[in-house]
């Protein structure tokens, strides 16, 4: 939700840091994103009582991260005024979702649960 609010609102007229640092914003993408597919891998892990093996989890994740950033970047692109859709915000999702994947199979793949 706090993604979807970030992605969609306005902030113009919002005060400009006064340092710039080049790719800020694929590297806030790339944060936001990682993080997603982690929780969610977690989220669905502890609906499912961990009935789900880790590799469904990780694959549904990284589909619905992915869906959810080109939906966001559409919507950004068609609906709002101030905002536009960037296929290299994708890319930078798309990623972070793949090395939120990648960290959480590495780390938890044949080990016991948290639990």
């Amino acid at each position: 939700m706090l993604v979807t609010f970030f992605s969609l609102y306005s902030f113009e007229g919002v005060g400009s840091p006064q340092f710039s640092f080049p790719h800020t914003d694929k590297i806030v993408h790339f944060i936001f994103y990682f993080g997603a597919c982690i929780l969610g891998v977690f989220f669905l892990r502890e609906q499912f009582r961990a009935n789900i093996p880790l590799e469904n989890a990780l694959l549904i994740m990284i589909v619905a991260t992915v869906i959810f950033g080109i939906c966001i970047e559409i919507i950004q692109h068609t609906l709002t005024e101030n905002r536009t859709g960037d296929v290299f915000d994708v890319l930078a999702n798309t990623l972070g979702s793949i090395f939120g994947a990648a960290v959480q199979k590495y780390l938890f793949l044949n080990k016991r649960q948290l639990k």
